[in-house]
């Protein structure tokens, strides 16, 4: 994918991090799911992050949709408020591996980097 075509997604994502939910998805039976991005009210900075597999019947008419390669992210409009420009990466590293999202609107973030405050 381009940079020019990644700047057009309100949620942008690394290779890694695709590659790795698509590995997700697999294990999930290898239905046809999409992924769900978000935020709720909680964590130790204000807001959580939120990420999980869904079937595309339950995207919304309101809903952002961003197609990478075939593979759907779904954002509804109030997270993306508060996620736009949120580039979702992946580690595998034993220490602070796992999912890492840097959000260009969070004035704040934990330790843990899974929540965040504006």
């Amino acid at each position: 994918m381009t940079q020019t075509a990644q700047q057009e997604k309100g949620i942008l994502m690394s290779d890694t991090a695709l590659q790795h939910v698509r590995l997700l998805k697999e294990q999930q039976g290898g239905r046809d799911l999409c992924l769900r991005v978000g935020v709720r009210q909680g964590g130790c900075s204000g807001m959580s992050y939120m990420m999980d597999f869904e079937d595309p019947s339950n995207i919304a008419e309101n809903d952002e949709v961003y197609d990478y390669d075939g593979f759907k992210v779904v954002c509804d409009r109030k997270s993306l408020l508060y996620l736009y420009g949120l580039m979702l990466d992946y580690s595998n590293a034993l220490i602070g591996g796992g999912f890492q999202f840097t959000n260009p609107n969070a004035s704040q973030t934990c330790g843990c980097g899974k929540s965040f405050g504006t």
